[in-house]
């Protein structure tokens, strides 16, 4: 089940960088800018996401 689960969660954050490169892109944020945002916004993922697995491990 984990390694289903870290598959899983790659996914999840490349797609969030790409939507997060998107995003950076379409705003126009300057380059200082983006490294802060792409490490706010993986940090956050990578909480949510281990959230839900030790979520997962408790109720399964």
């Amino acid at each position: 089940m984990i390694y289903i689960f870290i598959l899983f969660a790659c996914f999840i954050l490349f797609n969030i960088n790409k939507m997060t490169n998107s995003l950076c892109l379409q705003k126009e944020i300057p380059e200082e800018k983006q490294a802060t945002v792409f490490h706010t916004i993986n940090i956050l993922v990578t909480i949510l996401l281990i959230s839900s697995y030790v979520e997962l491990l408790f109720t399964v």
